[in-house]
């Protein structure tokens, strides 16, 4: 198959998409196929463009790259674009999508992972990995996938959302953790001891956007459950050496340690599974992603939020589930791209 795999973007988690990305495109070719890098904002900057060259020749946008420590500078990345356009689609990104066979969305958070770039390809016909456009808005917004939880009975804990000037007074539950609505990596994320540190907290989610969340803060383990085709992987549990999972330590080796599949009795085992498999569900996810979960010490189970694009890299989670699943990296890709396939012979 000619496949693109769409990555970079605009991003908080640019960084991370590419990572992502680049570790796709070599496990899909080492599986046979044909394959260009592409990164979505930035296109491809020549003038003359011709598909077939470049999926013969694998084209790539770049060469290895490591997860830094603190976010891209997304101000330097819009400076370097060729045309200086503000449109989302570098040059020729639609033409180089429309010859491939699908698209594999290596894209994490902003307009890669809200729906409206799988909008976009649905109204050009262009085939992609992953859950539609309404599904995917519906998992990226953090306060709307609360609200499907509640709807369809699954467990999460209970929250407030707060626009920008809203007033902060109204928070009365304290720990709470204060994340922006839409944002993933955990960037711009804060756990809350006390309403004295409320106050900064929400200014530096609101740095990242003008809606954020607020949930009550739920003491207990750290699990994650991927699910393909509406069936959940083994169970991962992540347990931080410092802190809480945020961005540094999702992505510095060593920072975390990650245990899969989970010591977890056989029953516990069983009804996170089923309950990711609902979350799934709920949210009328498509293809593959992975739901997020806390296990407080009585038992009881939280959903905190779903991932429609869940991180590829060597230390993203999905890998190493489908790996205690008996599925390797390059099958990993491989299915994903089958499993997508499947909505459009419908």
């Amino acid at each position: 198959m000619n496949i693109v795999v769409l990555a970079g973007g605009l991003s908080t988690e640019r960084d991370v998409s590419i990572t992502s990305g680049s570790m796709v495109a070599k496990a899909l070719r080492k599986r046979g196929h044909k394959v260009v890098l592409l990164d979505v904002f930035m296109g491809y900057e020549q003038d003359e463009c011709d598909c077939a060259a470049l999926f013969e020749s694998g084209y790539d946008f770049t060469k290895d790259n490591a997860v830094g420590e603190s976010v891209p500078d997304l101000e330097k990345v819009r400076e370097a674009r060729r045309d200086k356009s503000d449109r989302f689609f570098g040059e020729h990104v639609e033409e180089i999508c429309r010859y491939a066979d699908i698209c594999f969305l290596a894209l994490h958070g902003g307009d890669g992972e809200n729906g409206r770039l799988q909008a976009a390809f649905d109204m050009l016909g262009i085939k992609y990995t992953g859950s539609g456009y309404l599904a995917s808005a519906a998992a990226m917004d953090k306060g709307i996938t609360k609200s499907i939880f509640l709807d369809h009975k699954v467990g999460t804990p209970k929250g407030m959302r707060f626009k920008l000037g809203d007033n902060l007074d109204r928070c009365t539950f304290f720990p709470c953790v204060v994340k922006p609505c839409s944002g993933g990596s955990s960037v711009g994320v804060s756990i809350v001891e006390s309403k004295e540190d409320f106050k900064a907290a929400m200014e530096e989610a609101f740095r990242y956007e003008s809606t954020v969340l607020v949930e009550e803060y739920i003491k207990g383990r750290e699990f994650s459950v991927g699910v393909i085709d509406g069936k959940a992987l083994p169970i991962i549990e992540i347990i931080p050496k410092c802190g809480f999972y945020d961005y540094i330590n999702k992505y510095q080796s060593g920072r975390t340690e990650e245990i899969c599949p989970a010591v977890l009795d056989e029953g516990t085992t069983l009804r996170m599974q089923r309950e990711a498999e609902k979350a799934y569900a709920a949210l009328g996810l498509e293809g593959y992603g992975r739901v997020d979960f806390l296990l407080d010490n009585k038992g009881k189970m939280y959903a905190l939020e779903a991932n429609t694009l869940p991180g590829m890299t060597s230390a993203s989670l999905i890998p190493q589930e489908a790996k205690a699943a008996g599925i390797g990296y390059e099958e990993l890709c491989d299915k994903i791209v089958e499993v997508s396939m499947k909505k459009y012979e419908k």
